[in-house]
């Protein structure tokens, strides 16, 4: 499958299509953003930035660059992947990662793609640090600073929307598939990393209740797929890199941390749920 960058991109302040101009993306209004040396393009104004400097730190992006790349999510990466290429368009589609990190399910769905199809790719990520390290690791996608809360997208433009452990915004996801669209939402099951979470809390919080209806704009009937398997941590700096890219580093009280610091080998459950959602046709 040949890969290309995804070009139907949005100007975040009016929604108006950006067209490519040299070094930077301008729409008819002139709002002008510039490509950086790596490739990618900024399209957060501050306007719609909670802090100076949203999302994953740098650290964060190294340590989830470092454990992913050691390949303890793989089995999750191939799902996703077949997945994604499941009745794929054979005239050529686009896929979006909202919330796509150092980029490494959209590099696993590039090696996993082998026919004559292409594939446009964009991966957006409110995090400066998370897109430049995707940038710099393969610069064939489009890579995006931006947010889901208001995806710089044109409507109804896309194939595939992929959110992976993140933050789901059905109404801008519905609004950028195209009709028959699929949304492939992966999140934490019951069990997730279970034995490092009863090492750093006092207590396990029990599962919240799921709505079981589709959200507003996708279809009712949806597939889900629920991935289990055991995986084992040898090493303090790796253990240290899966605590540093979770939340639970933050969530996690100072003695938590500390307990979690100690170990050497660390035994886990990978307990997580893929779900498809189509796009509701136009009516």
């Amino acid at each position: 499958m040949r890969i290309t960058a995804f070009d139907a991109l949005a100007c975040p302040l009016d929604g108006a299509p950006l067209l490519r101009d040299g070094a930077a993306w301008r729409c008819e209004a002139g709002h002008s953003f510039d490509i950086a040396s790596q490739g990618y393009v900024h399209l957060l104004p501050v306007q719609q930035k909670r802090s100076r400097d949203p999302g994953d730190s740098k650290a964060m992006v190294a340590a989830r660059q470092r454990f992913l790349n050691a390949g303890h999510y793989q089995p999750i990466a191939e799902a996703v992947s077949r997945a994604v290429l499941a009745e794929l368009p054979a005239s050529g589609a686009s896929c979006l990662d909202a919330g796509c990190g150092e980029g490494y399910y959209l590099r696993q769905l590039a090696a996993a793609a082998d026919d004559d199809r292409s594939l446009s790719i964009l991966g957006l990520d409110i995090s400066k640090w998370a897109t430049l390290s995707a940038a710099k690791q393969d610069p064939r996608p489009r890579w995006v600073v931006g947010s889901n809360a208001k995806l710089p997208v044109l409507p109804a433009t896309l194939d595939r929307v992929l959110c992976l452990f993140g933050f789901p915004v059905y109404a801008e996801f519905a609004r950028v598939l195209k009709p028959g669209g699929q949304l492939l939402q992966v999140d934490a099951g019951p069990d997730h990393l279970r034995e490092l979470r009863e090492i750093i809390y006092p207590a396990i919080k029990p599962e919240r209740a799921t709505d079981p209806q589709a959200p507003a704009g996708f279809a009712a009937l949806s597939t889900t797929e629920t991935l289990r398997y055991p995986l084992t941590i040898s090493g303090d700096a790796l253990i240290a890199d899966l605590l540093v890219m979770t939340p639970h580093f933050y969530r996690a009280s100072a003695e938590g941390r500390a307990k979690a610091a100690a170990l050497t080998t660390l035994d886990l459950t990978v307990d997580v749920r893929l779900t498809v959602l189509e796009r509701s046709p136009e009516r």
